[in-house]
């Protein structure tokens, strides 16, 4: 996966220079519509090899909200802002920093915080190889979790027993069926939208 990290981190470094004021202007407008908090969530998740890191986003929810980790869609700690920024993945951006410093790559699992990835038990493990990514297989089959978990009674529970199983399942066989090709596939899937074919199924 040489290429794949010499990719990552010239292509974050481009990004960065390219959307550096793009940056600017979120941060100034979640300053202004969203006071009392930073423009920046910080976040410790858990990286390759299960050592944790410190992820950063633009913050899209409430201060202090001392909610679940679990992010549910129309829930009132989201707010309206934060809701367009999820919806078109603006949140995301400043994690093109992580890939930078190489916590993070542009495809590969989501990174987990703490108790989920790290407390996998046996070959489930192995997903732990992968640098957490901004997109992956697993993240564009569950691109509308929030929606679908918004529809279910206990959405901490479908998580734990439904969708994060089947992120672990689809993510292992991501590691064991690598294609650099496939990669840029799901790179601009992400960025347009799209699905796409992978492993028999539509991601």
């Amino acid at each position: 996966m040489t290429l794949k990290y010499i990719f990552d981190r010239l292509a974050a470094l481009i990004g960065l220079l390219c959307i550096w004021w793009l940056l600017i202007i979120v941060a100034i407008i979640i300053k202004v519509k969203m006071p009392g908090g930073p423009a920046i969530f910080k976040q410790t998740r858990i990286g390759r090899h299960g050592k944790p890191f410190t992820m950063y986003k633009f913050r899209t929810m409430t201060v202090n909200h001392g909610g679940s980790s679990v992010s549910v869609a129309g829930e009132s700690r989201i707010t309206p802002l934060g809701a367009v920024l999820r919806r078109y993945k603006i949140d995301e951006l400043p994690e093109l920093w992580n890939v930078l410093k190489g916590d993070m790559s542009f495809v590969g699992p989501r990174p987990d915080v703490p108790g989920y990835a790290d407390a996998l038990q046996g070959d489930d493990r192995e997903v732990l190889l992968l640098r957490p990514g901004i997109t992956g297989p697993a993240s564009l089959k569950y691109r509308n979790e929030e929606e679908i978990l918004a529809t279910v009674p206990n959405p901490q529970q479908y998580n734990d027993t439904v969708i994060f199983p089947d992120k672990v399942r689809i993510n292992r066989y991501y590691l064991h069926n690598y294609s650099f090709i496939t990669d840029i596939k799901m790179i601009f899937c992400t960025v347009l939208g799209k699905t796409m074919l992978y492993n028999n199924e539509i991601i």
